[in-house]
């Protein structure tokens, strides 16, 4: 009796794991596809400590490249040199005698071709031009910092005290970003969001946005003139937009690049996208403190705050910490999610290609 009681457990068990394998199966088919392109992880190859910061330089601007003239000034050669060698007048002596041959030829029109030439010669070629074009293009993208992961501590409060680890990486494949950050509390929270679109001189430019809780999926698309948002809605894409995550690698470069200043009293503001909408989001700089980081020690940061929403879709929040003396990088991230419960992050090591 007991054998047969055991075998109908192990029966019961069995079924209810295949029951399980089986939803999750199907949950996986049914939920919504990706929209992002696949990047290989990089390498890092070492980690970045303080260090004091450069001054700020100028914002680089990207000037049109010039329209090549070299075809035009070759075909103003052969025109100059034509129209200064006469037409052929050659007299016909009267019958019956032959055809007199003439006697005076024309001038080489010498001074006029080489005239032509001194002028194509000050004429910038196209491989010199090119050259200064590519120079210029390579310059603002090497503005933009290198391959970077950044490891942070989790804490927190949640029906109790929160503990993870959670990343922000950033890379970029020529024009191309990916922009990921993940959030790991165990069996309660796995998120992930990411972003990805080109970089320009005005900054990132958002293409794809896809964020991923608990392995539900959610997508944003936008294009030169729209969002398209989770819902199937479009809404017209404001100048500037940015997503969740972009926004901690947008705000980096604004600081370091002297697009934007890091000084207490500022303000930036920018529209962010989400699956949900498209908001314009305003952060105050309000004070500069002294992080006790883990493993980097003591760093200094400017705290951003950002200013209530107008028509809120929710109640979270994230305040950041940027830390010059760290490419300008943010060590600490602070989500508010209402009713006093937060996650923090605290910067742990920053790894570098």
């Amino acid at each position: 009796m007991a054998r047969t009681a055991r075998l109908i457990t192990a029966l019961a068990l069995a079924v209810l794991l295949a029951h399980g394998l089986a939803l999750e199966w199907l949950a996986r088919q049914w939920q919504e596809p990706s929209v992002l392109r696949p990047l290989a992880t990089p390498m890092f190859t070492r980690q970045i400590v303080p260090q004091a910061p450069p001054p700020a330089p100028a914002p680089i601007s990207v000037p049109k490249p010039r329209k090549v003239q070299a075809q035009r000034s070759s075909n103003a050669i052969n025109s100059v040199a034509s129209s200064s060698l006469p037409a052929d007048t050659t007299p016909t002596a009267p019958p019956p005698e032959p055809a007199a041959a003439p006697t005076d030829t024309a001038p080489p029109a010498t001074s006029t071709i080489a005239s032509a030439t001194a002028t194509v010669a000050a004429t910038p070629d196209s491989s010199t031009t090119a050259a200064s074009a590519t120079a210029t293009t390579t310059a603002w993208l090497d503005s933009w910092p290198a391959d970077t992961r950044l490891s942070y501590q989790l804490g927190g409060q949640f029906r109790g005290e929160l503990h993870g680890n959670a990343q922000v990486q950033w890379q970029r494949e020529a024009d191309s970003y990916q922009a990921r950050v993940a959030i790991d509390i165990g069996w309660m929270v796995n998120m992930v969001m990411t972003s990805q679109g080109k970089v320009s001189p005005q900054g990132l430019q958002p293409r794809a946005y896809e964020e991923q809780v608990n392995g539900r999926r959610r997508s944003a698309l936008l294009d030169e003139r729209s969002v398209a948002l989770g819902s199937g809605e479009r809404v017209p894409r404001p100048d500037g937009v940015q997503d969740t995550a972009s926004q901690f690698v947008e705000l980096s470069h604004q600081f370091a690049s002297g697009r934007a200043a890091l000084e207490v009293g500022r303000t930036v503001s920018f529209w962010m996208a989400r699956p949900g909408g498209v908001d314009l989001w305003t952060y105050d700089i309000t004070e500069q403190v002294t992080l006790m980081t883990p493993r980097l020690g003591p760093v200094q940061a400017f705290h951003l705050k950002p200013r209530p929403l107008a028509n809120p879709r929710g109640n979270i929040t994230a305040e950041m910490w940027f830390a010059p003396s760290l490419q300008y990088l943010p060590v600490r991230i602070r989500i508010g999610l209402g009713n006093d419960a937060f996650v923090d992050l605290l910067v742990d090591r920053i790894e570098q290609r």
